[in-house]
């Protein structure tokens, strides 16, 4: 059934017959049942817009909305195309006031929303009539907190539009006023320039005009030429004022911001009664709380401006109010106290600067002390939980160090000392403090007392806070006593040094020592320096055993420092030890002991890699050493050790090619005596060693140890490496001993061979075979 009349109204649609075709459409709506309706609704809508006939149009859509309320929005946008726009916002309001429509297209209410307010204001002489565009926009404002800016622009536009100019400014202003984002502030503020900049030209351009044309109504003249005058210095107004109302965006945003509240205060510099309004205003306003700055800021700020204009009452009566409100923390109220003390010092009112500091360490009430123990029984974690800033201030360690020093400077020498002593029994006192209660006590002659503080400040504090302390405590104990007290000084020593950390212990030892030197015992001063050298860090330790090798050259003479310096070597690590050894032989060789310092020299040896030592220049100093001191053969054993140390540190690094050296020594024959000695030096690189640690010595041998051991029994001189004249085949067998006894102590003593033979024959030898 459907399909016939679709097919007859497509025939009409076609021959251009409108009127039959309108009756047609409305036969078919009554001759179908409702469920078929919306085949028939798609022509006649279609036909009705392109048909040309706006009133039909209108008509056929009303009709359509009864069925289908959902295509409103289709409605709408005919009714724009055809100018209609009082009915299309009439029906879009109906859309936007319906909170159960949902919008074919997939429009949000928001953007209706914003459809409605840009129709009503764009076209308001057509929609004022059925509508009230004020209160639509102004709903959308308060429903759109993200349009707000843009809102209140097509509200002004709006009467912009209407003519009403007057009444276009009182919304931008009502606008700027109420907005709390620096955005929606920006948009209004440059719509409401550009407004009052386009009203200021058509004014120029219109008195411009009036001259040009009528030069004889001069009373006209005069009145527009004031008008853009006003208008003129409106515009400017507005741009001076940008500042202000930029700030008071912020500040509706925040009130709490403290930062935002100087800057206002700030902006009104030129007009002292503004600016005072606005700290008033500020301090009336911000939560100690939920302040963004701080707070105590703007009370002290507002009592220098009574200062800076001489209303010193005020001033103090700011003051009075600011140390009793609650601020976040201590240190704020603190900064009050002190700024108020400092103030009235400004105005050399002393007196009364001491009192406000004696009343700002006074303890609270005891009912507040009371609630204080309380929480902590009830196990609130700390004491001062739950307690305000103006109970705890009298605590605080800013208040307590002006007011220490308001007393020392104004009280007297009894209130300074009850001052001190309390601030000792809270125990908020610190090491700076100390020290200066201790030297005021120093000044005024009383010496033991100024001792006792020291005693009882070094019991509070710790390392390193204590450091100073001790330090000040001893110089200036042993510069008033010197040595009549030498017992007591040295318990005071004793008391430090048992505390002192590794770090901080070689300050305190040497003053110990210099101390016994210069008013106890040389005896004690050296056990202090050996007691120094076993506590001292690594790092330090060097530097200590000369200064320790120093002293006792100073008090024993030169030749008691050998103990010392074999100490050393012992315990230093093994760069520092290659130092010291240096050191050790350059004395030994200026007393005349050349084989003294040339055992020192070998013993250090072991410590110095050939390959790195270009910096220290050990085995350079070695060299010049032997070219000065010694001939032939000591230079070969010079030699010989440093190919052995040199053999044993590359063991350490070069495991790899070790291995490889051990192989090919296996297949060498003896074939001559230069062959030989060759052979030896191969088999001595080759052989599996290991390498002693550098604090013991360097040390060689073979892996046959019952054999070594046997060999150094039969080995009769103690100084001789013994090697067999006879050479073997791969299965010979040699060691070495690690250094001379007399040189290195306690080391491991071998021999190879049947014959003995020592290294100066075995290198008399090589010598006579290379002659010839």
């Amino acid at each position: 059934m459907p399909r016939i009349w679709i097919d007859y109204l497509g025939v009409l649609l076609k021959i251009k017959k409108g009127t039959s075709a309108r009756k047609c459409f409305d036969k078919a709506l009554q001759a179908l049942p409702i469920t078929q309706h919306e085949e028939i609704w798609k022509l006649y809508i279609q036909w009705a817009k392109e048909f040309g006939v706006p009133d039909t149009a209108v008509r056929v859509f009303r009709r359509y909305m009864m069925i289908q309320p959902s295509q409103r929005e289709e409605f709408v946008s005919y009714l724009e195309s055809i100018s209609q726009y009082e009915e299309a916002a009439r029906q879009l309001a109906i859309c936007v006031n319906d909170d159960h429509y949902v919008s074919p297209s997939g429009a949000t209410r928001h953007q209706m929303w914003m459809r409605l307010c840009e129709l009503c204001a764009s076209h308001p002489d057509e929609v004022s009539h059925s509508l009230h565009v004020d209160a639509i926009i102004r709903s959308g404002i308060a429903r759109f907190s993200d349009e707000v800016g843009r809102l209140w622009c097509r509200l002004a536009d709006y009467y912009i539009r209407s003519g009403l100019f007057e009444k276009a400014r009182d919304v931008y202003e009502e606008g700027i006023h109420t907005v709390i984002t620096v955005r929606d502030f920006t948009t209004i503020f440059d719509s409401y320039s550009k407004f009052e900049e386009s009203v200021l030209s058509a004014k120029m351009q219109q008195l411009q005009s009036d001259e040009e044309e009528d030069e004889d109504e001069e009373d006209e003249d005069e009145d527009l030429a004031a008008e853009v005058e006003m208008r003129l210095s409106r515009l400017e107004y507005l741009m001076e004022k940008r500042p202000i109302l930029l700030n008071s965006v912020v500040l509706r945003q925040n009130p709490h911001n403290v930062h935002e509240w100087h800057k206002r205060a700030k902006l009104f510099k030129d007009d002292p009664q503004r600016a005072l309004v606005t700290y008033m205003e500020a301090v009336r306003t911000v939560d100690p709380k939920t302040a963004h700055g701080r707070l105590s800021s703007l009370w002290i700020a507002l009592a220098k401006f009574y200062e800076r204009h001489d209303d010193m009452p005020n001033a103090r009566t700011i003051m009075e109010k600011a140390v009793e409100v609650p601020l976040k923390n201590v240190e704020e109220l603190a900064g009050v106290w002190c700024a108020w003390a400092e103030m009235e010092l400004r105005h050399e009112e002393h007196e009364k600067a001491l009192s406000v500091m004696q009343q700002a360490v006074t303890a609270p009430a005891a009912s507040v002390q009371r609630r204080r123990s309380r929480a902590a029984e009830q196990g609130r974690g700390q004491a001062d939980e739950g307690v305000s800033s103006v109970d705890r201030v009298h605590r605080s360690v800013k208040v307590w160090n002006l007011y220490l020093d308001l007393e020392e400077s104004l009280g007297t020498v009894d209130t300074c000392r009850a001052a001190y002593d309390r601030a000792m029994d809270l125990k908020i006192i610190t090491p700076l403090m100390t020290l200066n209660y201790a030297n005021y006590l120093e000044e005024n002659n009383f010496f033991e007392d100024s001792f006792r503080v020291y005693e009882r400040a070094v019991v509070l504090f710790e390392f390193p806070h204590v450091k100073k302390i001790w330090l000040t405590y001893l110089d200036k104990f042993m510069a008033r006593y010197e040595g009549t007290k030498i017992e007591r000084l040295r318990d005071l020593f004793e008391q430090a040094v048992v505390k002192v950390p590794p770090e901080d212990a070689v300050e305190f030892y040497i003053k110990y020592a210099h101390a016994e030197e210069k008013y106890g015992l040389a005896r004690h001063a050296m056990s202090v320096y050996d007691r120094a050298t076993r506590l001292v860090p690594e790092a330090r330790k060097l530097d200590m055993y000369r200064l320790y090798i120093k002293r006792v050259e100073h008090h024993y003479g030169i030749t008691k420092t050998r103990p010392v310096y074999e100490r050393a070597i012992s315990e230093l690590n093994d760069e520092n030890s290659c130092d010291l050894c240096l050191e050790f032989a350059d004395m030994e060789r200026k007393l005349g002991e050349v084989d003294r310092a040339r055992a020192v020299l070998q013993h250090g040896s072991q410590f110095a890699d050939p390959r790195r030592d270009k910096e220290r220049g050990y085995w350079r100093r070695w060299k010049e050493f032997e070219e000065a001191h010694g001939n032939e053969d000591t230079f070969r054993d010079m030699l010989r050790v440093k190919r052995s140390i040199e053999t044993a540190f590359s063991q350490v690094n070069y495991m790899a090619a070790e291995l490889l050296a051990a192989q090919t020594v296996s297949t060498v024959n003896t074939t001559s005596a230069m062959a030989e000695t060759e052979t030896e030096a191969q088999i001595e690189s080759g052989q599996k060693r290991k390498f002693v640690a550098a604090s013991g010595s360097v040390a060689v041998s073979t892996a046959d140890d019952e054999e070594v051991s046997h060999k150094t029994q039969r080995c009769t001189n103690p100084d001789e490496i013994d090697i067999d004249d006879e050479g073997e085949e791969e299965g010979f067998g040699l060691a070495q001993r690690e250094v001379p006894a007399a040189v290195f102590g306690s080391a491991a003593k071998a021999a190879v061979g049947q014959e003995q033979q020592g290294a100066l024959d075995r290198f008399k030898n090589a010598g006579s075979v290379l002659a010839r």
